[in-house]
């Protein structure tokens, strides 16, 4: 009876508190904010004023992103599309979600996800507080209410020790759960790869002639133009523009667009089959590619743009027919290898974890 009266009042301290959250500055984590150690080659990063990561935020998002709780059959979490052994995708043309479900859309990395303006292939959450709620309600994803999320990881004592060590309060709600997500994924950084040690850190033996003229070729207007929309900065790459383009995937034999992609948010036509720009980091290890996990090596993906990508009234100018020989091809895939950098530390699913159980 004294379960049933807890189980009952951590469901009503649920529905207080919202399934969609409540944002004060209770919501907040008070522990001393750290600084991540950003690696070679990337920018500085910045992190939200109303949710400093501190070490004890890192630790509560990082047991979130791997508990499987989070979903409706106990099937999935995060770290089901975002594994750390295949640099945080799934290594799947499209994820599947609670049940099997079959997704729409490939899942691109975490990986440098902090940097990023906007969230998701067609930009739907504004930042990695908004983009970790979605997919626990998402009925192709995990598929379960945000209320009945929040009430089963409250009704673990573990959840509520790491509650008051970050929030100062035994309590979880969404946007305590969220806060906690974002900064465990702001610790996920890439980058020290050979390309950054040639390109920022000086040393010219860091990349093999191949790579060094695939880095011309991609470069290059003429050939590749590949760092117009994975643009390399003076000090620092993150290899993407942030910005939507339309370069031919997803349309069908009749040149209809199966996937509308960021129209369906704007209702903007110029945004028609518009996708966000991928980071090229750790690229040679997340095949298959595209939104739609259409292309599964680099040498079809150099290909593909080659051919200017699929022909529909919406095709982004700078798809432009480009001319590459036999060699440029081979060259640009040695150069995108050498995008592959050092991995995150304490990105795995946390020691020891408690196996997850229905509550």
């Amino acid at each position: 009876m004294s379960h049933f009266r807890i189980s009952v009042s951590l469901l009503v301290a649920a529905a207080s508190l919202g399934s969609t959250g409540c944002h004060s500055h209770d919501d907040n984590p008070i522990g001393k904010p750290i600084t991540i150690s950003v690696p070679l080659g990337l920018p500085p990063l910045s992190v939200p004023k109303d949710n400093p990561v501190t070490a004890e935020s890192i630790a509560l998002g990082r047991k979130l992103f791997y508990d499987t709780r989070l979903s409706r059959d106990n099937t999935v979490s995060c770290g089901s599309c975002h594994e750390p052994n295949k640099d945080f995708t799934d290594g799947h043309a499209v994820s599947s979600g609670a049940g099997g479900t079959l997704g729409l859309r490939n899942a691109p990395t975490v990986l440098n996800a902090a940097y990023l303006p906007v969230q998701f292939w067609d930009g739907r959450a504004a930042s990695l507080e908004d983009q970790s709620g979605s997919p626990m309600q998402n009925a192709l994803e995990m598929d379960q209410n945000h209320m009945l999320t929040v009430f089963r990881i409250n009704a673990d004592p573990e959840y509520r020790i790491l509650a008051q060590n970050t929030f100062g309060s035994p309590t979880l709600n969404l946007t305590r759960v969220e806060k906690a997500i974002a900064s465990f994924e702001r610790t996920l950084l890439s980058g020290d790869s050979p390309f950054d040690r040639y390109q920022y850190g000086g040393d010219k033996s860091a990349l093999s002639p191949s790579q060094i003229r695939g880095l011309a070729v991609f470069q290059d207007p003429a050939r590749g133009n590949c760092a117009t929309c994975h643009t390399i900065g003076d000090h620092s790459a993150i290899f993407t523009d942030g910005k939507f383009h339309n370069i031919g995937v997803g349309v069908n034999d009749e040149g209809v667009i199966v996937d509308k992609g960021r129209f369906d948010l704007t209702g903007n036509p110029s945004d028609m089959g518009a996708f966000r720009t991928p980071t090229l980091r750790n690229v040679a290890l997340t095949p298959p590619y595209m939104h739609d996990g259409s292309e599964k090596t680099l040498k079809e993906v150099i290909d593909f743009y080659a051919g200017k990508g699929n022909s529909n009234p919406n095709l982004d100018p700078e798809m432009q027919k480009i001319h590459l020989s036999d060699q440029d091809r081979k060259d640009l895939v040695e150069f995108l290898k050498s995008l592959t950098g050092t991995k995150p530390q304490h990105a795995g699913p946390p020691p020891s974890p408690r196996s997850a159980v229905n509550q």
